[in-house]
């Protein structure tokens, strides 16, 4: 079994509750807007494996980490991720070119700041948007997702509010 934690839109920002609720985690998955190569250095520095893609308010720095688009497995299930994709029914031309030539059982993106986790029907996948996880943005709470591989089947999905946006909260 892997355990899994998924961020996306730090924009720069990564606090010790975010790393608290990845602690258990064996990987953490950063789907993009990253916003500083200290929030990748902080991930890596927590021992886990680090995968994740750069977004579109992301810097030259990240972009040499991270790709644009990241196809990769976790135990039996295929994984994509891009940081501009749209949502089931509604993907940009881009997103569904990568996902019908991939075919991934798990599609992974971001920069919506919505939060959003549903099943495709159409194209056999599960869509997961972690919300946003910094403090910039319109979003009012910070969401982050974890869950577990264990080879075919995806479980304990759980949704994580970390509190109002602003740094107070």
């Amino acid at each position: 079994m892997t355990k899994i934690g998924v961020i996306s839109d730090t924009h720069g920002y990564i606090d010790d509750r975010i790393l608290h609720h990845f602690k258990d985690c064996d990987q953490i998955w950063h789907a993009g807007d990253v916003g500083s190569v200290d929030v990748i250095e902080t991930l890596e520095n927590t021992g886990k494996v680090i995968k994740g893609v750069y977004g579109n308010i992301d810097n030259q720095k990240v972009r040499a980490i991270f790709p644009e688009y990241n196809f990769f497995t976790v135990e039996n299930k295929k994984v994509l991720m891009l940081h501009i994709a749209g949502y089931p029914g509604r993907y940009n031309k881009h997103a569904y070119h990568l996902i019908k030539k991939y075919q991934p059982d798990i599609f992974v993106c971001g920069h919506s700041h919505i939060l959003k986790i549903q099943y495709a029907k159409d194209l056999h996948l599960l869509h997961i948007n972690p919300g946003a996880a910094g403090i910039k943005g319109f979003h009012k709470i910070r969401t982050i997702v974890r869950f577990a591989i264990d080879g075919n089947k995806i479980e304990n999905m759980e949704v994580i509010e970390l509190g109002a946006r602003s740094r107070s909260a």
